[in-house]
């Protein structure tokens, strides 16, 4: 897999780059992430990348030429090869991770790193295969972005965990071509008891069926207190169904008496 990043902080990616997973999917050939300065395909004295948007708006939009530049060298040798060009936007289609296991098929990905009030129009409509935001607020920069997807896209590719079944059963993991709406289970450590708090007796027993069932009902429930939005009563059982209706009902009841 490799990564174009067109941004105008190369020096942002020094660090993520050089720890932890993808560092060694770095050195191990797994990835490889090219940096290109668009300052380098401007073609005045000062290197401008940004200019004032058209009708008198306040702030800078980055300018096409230089995108557009970096963009043709990027594609030089993408022919016969799986490849998507991503603007990274406010404005965009919402990342999640399903868009990052579709990436995770691609041969090569250029990320476009957004700047400013924005980026000239005409990439988007024109220089692109779509834009893309990694959630519901904004950022200083698409550099932020840009280092999420390749975090979440590198991680799914075939032996860069070590462990190929962790990532199939993590929040928002998918089978197939569907998302499971449920966040994984809560983890505990050693020591199992510290101060007052002590891990969950069932977690301690040693009997996988119980563990297992354990972890699921947990999940459901940090699921239904965390993010309601994924949860789909229709994918549970009857008796995953029956469990949950208290603890709904105990919301719906707190969410009365707070109106």
């Amino acid at each position: 897999m490799v990564f174009h990043v067109l941004t105008i902080f190369r020096e942002f990616f020094e660090g993520p780059l050089n720890h932890g997973i993808l560092s060694r999917a770095r050195r191990s050939g797994q990835i490889d992430v090219r940096l290109f300065d668009l300052r380098d395909y401007t073609s005045d004295a000062h290197c401008t990348v940004d200019d004032r948007p058209f009708g008198g708006d306040e702030g800078m939009v980055l300018k096409i030429e230089p995108i557009d530049r970096a963009l043709r060298e990027v594609r030089t040798d993408w022919h016969k090869k799986k490849t998507r060009t991503i603007l990274l936007s406010a404005q965009g289609r919402l990342f999640d991770q399903a868009m990052a296991r579709k990436l995770a098929t691609y041969d090569e990905i250029a990320l476009i790193c957004g700047r400013y009030e924005g980026v000239d129009e005409r990439v988007a409509e024109y220089l692109v295969d779509e834009e893309l935001s990694v959630g519901n607020f904004v950022v200083t920069g698409g550099e932020w972005a840009a280092g999420i997807v390749i975090d979440s896209v590198t991680r799914l590719l075939p032996g860069v965990l070590g462990n190929e079944t962790s990532s199939h059963r993590e929040s928002f993991a998918q089978t197939q071509e569907k998302t499971i709406g449920i966040l994984d289970f809560p983890q505990y450590t050693r020591p199992a008891r510290y101060s007052k708090w002590r891990a969950p007796d069932t977690l301690l027993s040693g009997h996988h069926e119980e563990i297992r069932k354990w972890r699921r009902r947990a999940a459901l429930e940090k699921t239904y207190r965390n993010r309601p939005d994924l949860l789909n009563l229709g994918d549970l059982s009857e008796d995953e169904r029956q469990w949950l209706q208290p603890l709904m009902e105990r919301s719906a009841k707190q969410t009365r008496e707070n109106d």
